[in-house]
């Protein structure tokens, strides 16, 4: 059984279609990366896959192993196992690190967490990761740089532990020293049971985790799907003429 499969997928925003006819499949274990240029529907694809109310699904379904899950709420996918990060993490300031996990693997899980054992949890899961552990008592993203934001949020990936993590342009605005750190611990906590979709214009994060397929995504529909080549023809040739090229 798949873990995600989406069928013949178009969504719109304010009725203007953005996704059309999209397919994917994703199995547990499976590293998927989809490129594309900007406006092409790459983070609509996120926003579907999660639940995101203000688009709406005009047709197509998505199953999450093996459910339709197109009426299912976000906060019941997440329940479910999907995870997405977000290209600028929020502030919120006197909210610790700390709580915000424990209360985060507490709704997701449906079930209460001793203090004592999460703190436990998340120094070790810290100590994997190599995050200094004061960022447990610092409020959530705040005064944080744009790599210690995006860490963090690897951080509550490895924490909740889910079964589908989407990384929705993770590595923007990161140099090169930040973008290997933050996916250096993706690759730390994958397990095979869970499934990753990595969405984003940069190649530069393959350096640091390989992936299963790379699908290249254009004016609302996957075009094209591989490996690593496909990254290698976007680097010499850019997007236009893809369907054709390859």
């Amino acid at each position: 059984m798949k873990l995600l499969d989406i069928q013949g997928l178009q969504m719109s925003v304010d009725e203007k279609q953005i996704l059309k006819n999209l397919n994917l499949s994703i199995n547990k274990g499976e590293v998927h990366v989809v490129m594309g240029p900007n406006g092409a529907g790459k983070s609509t694809l996120a926003a579907a896959i999660v639940g995101n109310p203000r688009y709406t699904i005009d047709e197509g379904k998505i199953f999450f192993e093996g459910e339709l899950i197109n009426e299912v709420p976000v906060y019941e996918r997440a329940r479910k196992g999907i995870f997405l990060s977000f290209q600028i993490p929020e502030e919120v300031p006197g909210l610790k690190i700390e709580e915000f996990l424990r209360a985060s693997k507490e709704a997701v899980t449906g079930e209460k967490t001793p203090a004592i054992k999460f703190h436990k949890l998340l120094s070790d899961t810290m100590k994997q990761l190599k995050i200094n552990p004061a960022y447990a008592n610092r409020s959530l993203n705040v005064g944080f740089s744009g790599g210690e934001k995006k860490k963090n949020e690897i951080l509550q990936l490895a924490i909740l532990n889910p079964k589908l993590a989407i990384l929705d342009e993770t590595d923007s605005g990161l140099d090169i020293d930040a973008t290997k750190i933050v996916f250096e611990g993706v690759s730390k906590i994958r397990t095979p049971d869970m499934g990753i979709l990595i969405i984003t214009h940069h190649n530069k994060v393959l350096d640091y985790i390989k992936p299963d397929f790379v699908h290249i995504l254009v004016d609302g529909t996957i075009v094209k799907t591989g490996r690593l080549e496909l990254v290698e023809y976007i680097e010499k040739n850019g997007y236009e003429n893809i369907k054709e090229s390859l």
